[in-house]
Parts: structure tokens; sequence; C-alpha cells
């Protein structure tokens, strides 16, 4: 088989493992050697709670934040079946992320009803890492996670939050291996878009996802009602669910004494909710050039539509994307203008030009010491970055020539 090339060649390239898959799960639904998924919120919830606890629903969580989640599930499963226009893969892949974010809210709750402490764990203030999709955060967010003076989540523990049981082994790292390697297997070009590793410093989306917020949904499927109603919506039952998964996340590492650095674009929607949650917290705000964020944002969205979807339309993508970053500005600078915490600024096109001197600054305005061991730690760090697959993005999402925004009038 003729390789793939290191740079996608349009933004709704795929590879042709896509299309077989989606012909074996419609041949197999059709001779009955399968049963079509549901997007029935009681279809998934039965599911889920095979093996599962029911009582684990109100573990640790206030009935507002139960009756959230319900509310989540019901207005998600509107509207992808109206909206997404899932092909045989992406419904297969859209049941089974539902009932594993339903199955895991089960286990979460058992564990907090059986250990409540895990929830209280107490934290040191975090260092949140707020900005766009595309925005740099990501880069920002591994500098200060190198800091040995810093904690930080792994991608293994953001995906798979439930700890295990007992004294034996973590086979997290091992499960998100083999869900990055068929992540790998059908999207070639995944590492280019963001460098994953099982137990690399990663951004807490899957606690995000596991509350049903729409950051991780929207950007695979094209739910515009769901992200309406969400966008609309109080965040705080969402981060109520993030912060029991952060102290338990603490409680099992044995880090909670250390700033935790953490970072989700999504963040920069939702900060007040957050800054609400975490008034103590220490805040880098990456910034970027909106357009630039546009357009890699827009490029990102495409890759991971396209496997889910035969029906993917650039053009909404790019003004979607467009919108999201007008609003998540908004929202971010509202929260700002109303936060009195340190709050340090950092320029991608200055992390370019010279990194150390950036990350310098933003460590003495947040009033932080910044070693030897961090700078060194933080060098290593920088070189593995130029080394990954990364850099390739930038060069295929500026060859694809995306919409762009109507002149002004």
């Amino acid at each position: 088989m003729r390789p793939l090339p290191r740079e996608r060649p349009h933004p709704l390239a795929r590879t042709p493992l896509v299309d077989r898959l989606n012909g074996w799960l419609e041949g197999a639904w059709r001779r009955g050697l399968a049963t079509r998924p549901s997007l029935d919120p009681a279809l998934l919830w039965t599911k889920a709670q095979r093996g599962a606890p029911a009582a684990g629903e109100q573990g640790g969580r206030s009935p507002e934040e139960v009756a959230d989640f319900r509310l989540r599930l019901d207005a998600l499963c509107d509207s992808l079946p109206a909206e997404a226009g899932l092909n045989p893969l992406g419904l297969t892949m859209a049941h089974g992320q539902l009932v594993r974010a339903i199955r895991q809210r089960l286990q979460l709750g058992a564990l907090w009803q059986a250990h409540p402490d895990r929830a209280a764990t107490p934290l040191a203030p975090p260092i949140l890492v707020v900005g766009q999709m595309r925005g740099g955060t990501t880069r920002v967010h591994r500098l200060l996670a190198a800091d040995p003076a810093h904690a930080a989540t792994r991608f293994c523990d953001s995906w798979h939050p439930l700890p295990p049981c007992g004294a034996g082994p973590d086979l997290r790292p091992v499960w998100s291996a083999l869900t990055l390697a068929f992540a790998r297997r059908i999207d070639p070009w995944l590492d280019t878009i963001h460098p994953f590793g099982t137990t690399r410093p990663d951004e807490e989306l899957g606690w995000l996802a596991a509350a049903l917020d729409p950051c991780a949904y929207e950007a695979q499927w094209r739910i515009p009602a769901f992200t309406a109603w969400s966008e609309a919506r109080d965040a705080a039952p969402v981060y109520g669910e993030f912060a029991r998964i952060l102290a338990t996340d603490a409680a099992r590492r044995g880090n909670a004494a250390r700033p935790r650095v953490m970072k989700v674009p999504q963040f920069a929607e939702n900060l007040s909710a957050l800054l609400a949650r975490f008034p103590d917290a220490r805040v880098v705000v990456a910034r970027r050039d909106p357009q630039q964020v546009a357009d890699s944002a827009a490029s990102l969205v495409a890759n991971q539509m396209t496997i889910q979807s035969d029906r993917v339309d650039v053009s909404w993508i790019a003004g979607e994307c467009r919108r999201k970053v007008a609003l998540r500005a908004a929202r971010m600078d509202h929260a700002l203008a109303r936060f009195a915490g340190p709050v340090a600024e950092v320029e991608f096109a200055a992390l370019d030009a010279d990194w150390e001197t950036e990350i310098a600054r933003a460590y003495r305005l947040l009033g932080l010491t910044l070693t030897p061991q961090a700078s060194a730690a933080m060098r290593a760090e920088q070189g593995r970055a130029a080394r990954s697959a990364h850099p390739a993005h930038a060069a295929a999402y500026r060859s694809f020539a995306l919409p762009q925004a109507p002149p002004a009038c």
C-alpha cells in the first residue's frame, strides 16, 4: 500500500481504512451480524449500567449537577442524529463515547460514595493556561509542566480518570496506548495536529468530556444546536465534576501539594465558572493572531469531522471557528477584567522568537521562581517538541486556502 503523505493534501483527506470500516459496519448491520448502535439516552444509560452501579449517579454530586448531566445528554442526543450526518464509523464512535462517559460517571460516583475524602483532597493553587484552541496553549502548558516544582495531568489520566481499585497495576497507560494506536491508524495525520504521549502531560479535555461539556464533541461532530444550548448554559456543574476528578487524581498521584498546570481551550469560554471554582489560581493567557487561530482550528476540526461524517462542509467549519474564536476572546477578557489574581500574558510570536525570555517574564509576573532545574527541563521539552511531527500541521493548513471572512462593509 502506498504510504500517505506526511502533510494532508486537503482539509478533508482521510485514510482509505475509514471507508473500509464504514463498509464493513454497514454490511454487518444489514446482514444482522451486529446491531446498529443507538443514540437513545435511555438505551445508552441501560448499556452503561452493565457493570457500573446505578447509585453512582448521585455519588458526591448535588441534585443540580445530577440533573445537568441528564439534560446535557438529552440535548446532545437530540442534536447528533438531526445535524451531525454521522457515517457508520461516526455513529459507532459517538455511541461508544457516550456510553463510556455515562459508565465513568457512575463508577466515579461509586468511588466518591465509598471514599468521599478523595473528591475533597486539599490542592495547591493551580496554574491555568488559558487561550484559544491552536493559540499556543499546548506549548506554554508543556513548558510550565516541565518544571519539577509543578504537577501536570497525564494523557492517560485525562481520558481514564477512574483510578485503579486496590493495589493492582495502573493499566490506564496501556488502554490509552491502544486507543492512540487505533486513532493513529484511522488518522495518520493525528500527531501533526497535536503531539500525543500516553503518560505525557496533556490537557484535561477528557475530564470536561466526562461531564458532557461540548468542547470535545463539537470538534468531532457538527452539532450547532447542542453547542448553542451549551453556550447559553451555566458551566458551574461541569467544573464541579472537573474539580472532583482533579482532587481524586491528585490524591492518587500524590502531588496535591504542587501547583497543577492545567489547560483546555474551553477554559477561555468558561473562564468565569473556572475561576469561581479556583479563585486562588494563577493564570497564563496565551495570545495569537485570531485569523491564524481560526485557520488552524478549522484544519483540526475538518480532520476530525471527515472521519465520522461523509457530509462535511469546510466553509461552515471555517465560519464556525471564526465565531468560536470571537466568543472565547470576549468571554475570556470579560472574566479576566474581574479577576484580581496573578496574570501573565504570553504572545505566540514572542515564544517563537525567544521562548526562554518570554517564559522568564511570565514567571516574574506570576510570582514564581524559575530555577536552573526548571530551565533545564524546559529546554529538554522544547527540544522534544522541535523533533515532533507537529510543525507539519502549519505547512498543511496554510496550503489549504480555507474560506475567509467576508470584508467588513
